[in-house]
């Protein structure tokens, strides 16, 4: 479509919006609100929140933050991403008590808020650029393998005796000698679910949410294993190498929700604020609550089919103030979420409605359908989580790292490892490390590390070159990011990287989508100066070096 018809064909925001674009935004908010509930519950189970804590935070991003927030198709929600730093922060803030630990949790989110509403007005909305997306990936894959090593044993009905995620992950082949047959079958009926609709090809069976049929399923397992009230068997397997044993089952293993609403609510203790490990949550909580939140927002702006971006600034500050008002009463931190994001737009949504439909459709289930909720077996939220998990951390994702190049691989394992040795904050900042050493082996002057030549030039009134020198890192080029996309559109923009002896992966990978948005926004862009780097791998978008490095390098030290 030609860029004036795209401009033409925009919907229209606010009210008129709401006029012109209510019939679809209603129907994909309500689909994306039957994908959310399970989600909701499960994630807010797995943070060791309460179960109704998911549903007030996608209540609050919905109805709320989707009339501030400077996105146009996104759903904000709780995120699996979160559950790892969550949870940490209940159990080193409770410290053995759970509730004490959500009530000092809900305050160290508050506090986060506070910082995410300040970061956003302080134009900290590309903070996302100073993180590698090889050590970003690394950060998803360890919490998805996190995710998977807890949820697993819910999933099995078996409460794991090890404390670490470490032990966690090798008492695995114990849990599954010990597992619940009927919990466990539960969950790995969920599990093949799952797996099973990713094939299923008939566009009417697929306008049907997964996670709702898990849960569907679940609950009819319910009512046949009669979960809802407690009752003690022997399970005498037929394999001799397995031990017999005494199950106790019932309504501990259904999701539990007060049966009046209002005794959902619960308020944060800033009781912990002077110490160390309340602090530690905040930074934890801010730091990748907005970094997800923001990467999520910008993936999401590539799926627009009508090209929008998203006002990262305005929408950190609007993601602050949902997570504010969720803590105050009780709820999970929230994100941009991109499954559900992903879902509004494949449902046809038009404009930020949607999100408030879907905000809108899960406050009145919960307010006239809350008995519904009880019925719900924890293992089939588990099987959703640890299917989620497996997403984030697949053998896809090594591959793919792989293909752009070794030691993109090499700093997608050193994070994994790091988060799952330390914790999700020292996890990352090792892999940042370990990608400055690289540079700094590769031949990058530390005077270059933090600081990126180049220049941006008027050639014409109808065409921008870009002359980049010396090393283009991630850890730089976050001015000639900001520059170049306060571009005014439906120019021509030449970037030069003739003179750069090193382009690594992230800037790469910057100036690609960079092209590919602008292009589609009726501009023209070209690269030049490739030809005379040596990638590092096949990949189109791998780290590259100049050829002729020592000479490039030294041009570049006589110029300063």
């Amino acid at each position: 479509m030609p860029m004036n018809e795209l401009v033409r064909a925009l919907p229209k925001t606010g009210l008129p919006g709401l006029l012109e674009n209510w019939k679809s935004d209603l129907v994909s908010g309500f689909l994306v609100f039957l994908i959310a509930l399970p989600l909701c519950l499960g994630i807010a189970l797995a943070s060791g929140f309460p179960p109704m804590a998911g549903i007030i935070t996608a209540v609050v991003g919905g109805v709320l933050v989707s009339r501030i927030s400077g996105s146009h198709v996104t759903i904000n929600g709780p995120a699996a991403g979160l559950i790892v730093v969550i949870l940490s922060a209940v159990q080193s803030l409770g410290q053995g008590d759970a509730m004490a630990g959500y009530r000092y949790t809900l305050a160290a989110i508050a506090v986060a808020s506070v910082l995410q509403i300040l970061m956003g007005l302080l134009k900290a909305g590309k903070l996302n650029a100073y993180f590698p997306s090889s050590v970003v990936h690394g950060m998803l894959a360890a919490i998805g393998i996190i995710i998977m090593a807890k949820q697993f044993n819910v999933m099995l009905g078996v409460k794991p005796k090890a404390e670490g995620i470490i032990g966690t992950i090798l008492e695995i082949p114990h849990s599954l000698v010990e597992l619940n047959p009927e919990i466990a079958c539960i969950g790995f009926v969920g599990l093949v679910v799952l797996i099973g609709w990713s094939f299923i090809k008939n566009r009417y069976l697929k306008m049907i949410p997964a996670p709702l049929v898990v849960v569907a399923v679940g609950m009819a397992l319910e009512r046949y294993f009669d979960l809802d009230h407690e009752h003690v068997y022997l399970f005498l397997p037929d394999n001799p190498i397995l031990p017999q044993h005494e199950f106790t089952v019932g309504p501990k293993f259904l999701v539990a929700i007060p049966e009046n609403v209002r005794g959902s609510f619960y308020f944060p203790d800033f009781g912990k604020i002077a110490t160390v490990e309340f602090w530690g949550a905040v930074i934890s909580i801010c730091l990748v609550g907005s970094l997800e939140s923001l990467l999520s927002a910008a993936a999401v702006d590539k799926l627009d089919p009508y090209k929008r971006y998203s006002d990262l600034n305005r929408d950190l500050t609007a993601v602050g103030a949902g997570n504010l008002l969720a803590s105050a009463v009780g709820g999970l931190p929230m994100i941009a979420e991109i499954v559900r994001s992903s879902a509004n737009i494949y449902n046809g949504a038009r404009t930020g409605w949607a999100n408030f439909f879907h905000g809108l459709f899960l406050g009145l289930f919960v307010l006239f359908f809350p008995k519904l909720i009880h019925e719900i077996p924890l293992a089939s939220l588990a099987a959703l989580l640890v299917y989620t998990g497996f997403r984030l951390a697949s053998p896809k994702e090594f591959a793919k790292t792989m293909d752009i190049g070794r030691e993109q691989l090499a700093l997608f394992v050193i994070t994994i490892g790091g988060v799952l040795a330390t914790d999700l904050l020292v996890g990352v900042f090792i892999g940042i490390f370990a990608k400055l050493l690289i540079h700094v082996l590769r031949g990058v002057d530390l005077r270059d590390l933090l600081k990126i030549s180049y220049r941006v030039d008027q050639i014409d009134p109808e065409t921008y070159h870009i002359g980049v020198q010396g090393s283009a890192i991630f850890s730089n080029f976050i001015a000639l990011k900001s520059e170049v996309t306060d571009l005014p559109p439906g120019k021509t923009v030449i970037f030069d990287l003739s003179e750069a002896y090193l382009v690594d992966h992230t800037v790469m990978e910057f100036i690609d989508h960079f092209c590919r948005d602008y292009s589609d926004r009726g501009g023209r862009c070209e690269i030049r100066g490739l030809e005379q780097h040596e990638p590092f791998s096949d990949h189109p978008l791998a780290a590259r070096r100049r050829k002729d490095v020592n000479d490039s390098k030294t041009t570049v030290a006589a110029s300063r």
